[in-house]
């Protein structure tokens, strides 16, 4: 078996990235597998999302006691957790109360976990007319945003299914519109794939504000379908996002989502070997990319602002 790895050695001269992580049941569904995957990268830190196949807020107080100890025997700490709130699943005229409960019951977990960011999305439209789903979106985000600050939280709003998912310009009126400290991004980077934009040209207005990373890559296939790939060998420009991201001061982790084995909004799962080898392959194949020289004439100068969007 290959030598363990150290987050150190692989950020060493691209800026001063967190720990490498991974969203944990992208490598194996029990919490087991998922703490073998991450003790074959030598890594440390994990992003929850589901203990066999369980949303972590869905957890009975007894299993999530079981993971808690577990994490703490393993000496793995939590950076994220990925919630279901306004994601794909979870349409703008739903109950926003599934959100509120969610959020409540994280929020105790969270504190447990001593982790405090949050994934969200902003919801898909179900057939309303532009300006009222904006209009839902932002309330119900404000709403959201306020709760997680009494909380301790912040809620960082991804890339992805929602009104603000796809466009820079509706990301930052959403930071605009809550104007909350418990608000901000998670920049995914392969998602420009799929949902049919360049993400490093979206990440440059939107670095200042991310918080939170997730690292997979993908191409965009001859019938219009996505393939996903490890780390650096597809169209998603991930080089070019890190470098982004080094020159805007990102100190966040970089937490691994790949989409080999598992995509919950796609229903595949793949359990087994299989998913956990091709995390590992993945993890290392983001460490190999960090390593890389990455030429200091394409990092853009920008300095991070202090506080919101303008």
């Amino acid at each position: 078996m290959p030598a363990q790895d150290t987050a150190a050695q692989h950020i060493a001269g691209h800026g001063d990235f967190g720990p490498l992580a991974g969203i944990g049941d992208e490598a194996a569904p029990g919490a087991d597998g998922q703490l073998a995957a991450l003790r074959r990268l030598g890594w440390t830190t994990v992003e929850l999302r589901a203990i066999d196949g369980t949303a972590l807020a869905d957890l009975s107080p007894t299993a999530f006691a079981t993971l808690a100890r577990q994490l703490a025997d393993a000496d793995v700490t939590v950076t994220a957790v990925a919630s279901r709130i306004g994601n794909w699943s979870r349409p703008i005229t739903g109950d926003i109360g599934l959100d509120l409960t969610e959020l409540d019951v994280l929020a105790e977990r969270c504190a447990a976990l001593g982790c405090r960011l949050v994934r969200i999305m902003s919801y898909p439209n179900d057939g309303l007319p532009q300006e009222d789903w904006a209009d839902r979106v932002l309330a119900r985000t404000a709403a959201l945003a306020d709760r997680a600050e009494r909380a301790g939280l912040v809620l960082v709003h991804e890339n992805c299914a929602g009104w603000a998912g796809d466009r820079a310009d509706r990301a930052l009126r959403l930071l605009r519109a809550v104007d909350s400290p418990a608000l901000r991004l998670l920049f995914d980077t392969g998602n420009g794939v799929p949902y049919g934009y360049d993400a490093p040209d979206m990440l440059r207005d939107l670095a200042p504000y991310v918080t939170h990373v997730h690292i997979k890559d993908a191409v965009r296939l001859p019938d219009g379908s996505t393939a996903y790939t490890l780390p650096g060998e597809g169209e998603a420009g991930v080089a070019r996002c890190l470098r982004i991201l080094a020159a805007h001061g990102y100190t966040g982790a970089l937490s691994l989502e790949p989409h080999l084995a598992v995509r919950p909004h796609e229903g595949l799962t793949r359990a087994g070997e299989d998913a956990a080898d091709l995390f590992v392959r993945a993890g290392r194949a983001l460490a190999a990319l960090l390593d890389a020289e990455l030429p200091a004439a394409e990092l853009p100068t920008a300095e991070r602002p202090v506080g919101g969007p303008a």
